[in-house]
């Protein structure tokens, strides 16, 4: 199979409106993106607008950490946020990405959605690697970070 998908939603103990902009700037996943500690010299730059449509972020770091860009492609208040997830090291590919935020008893249901296409070298890759196992524990740790990023200024 050549396309794949990896979904994980994680209740937040917060309204959508605390979570939302946490995701909705670059400036922010410094507080919950999982992958911020795979390499603390990684270089990073943002450009754009600072949150919602056209904010760009760029990064590039060790082998783990890789290279790449992101930019929010649309962004609708305290609902979704679509990017546009560019890797260009360790492999090329671009893979959208989405959160969806949905109100629910207790809080806000985020859904954090990454599809892509395996070509190249990444589909080589992808004969022994599971893209969900690999990136799936990443998005756990990612939201259960948001969360306690979102619920830090509620103590």
């Amino acid at each position: 199979m050549s396309s794949f998908e990896v979904t994980r939603s994680a209740l937040i103990p917060a309204p959508a409106e605390d979570v939302f902009p946490l995701v909705n700037s670059f400036l922010e996943w410094t507080k919950w993106s999982p992958w911020e500690t795979v390499d603390p010299t990684m270089d990073r730059s943002y450009s754009g607008n600072d949150a919602g449509v056209g904010a760009k972020y760029a990064w590039s770091g060790n082998r783990k950490a890789g290279s790449g860009n992101m930019e929010i492609v649309e962004s609708d208040a305290s609902r979704t946020i679509k990017i546009r997830l560019e890797f260009t090291k360790p492999f090329k590919a671009v893979n959208p990405t989405s959160f969806t935020f949905t109100p629910a008893d207790g809080g806000t249901q985020v859904t954090w959605l990454m599809t892509g296409e395996n070509k190249g070298l990444a589909k080589v890759f992808a004969l022994f690697m599971n893209m969900d196992k690999m990136v799936g524990g990443d998005f756990e740790r990612g939201l259960a970070a948001l969360s306690a990023a979102a619920t830090a200024n509620k103590a």
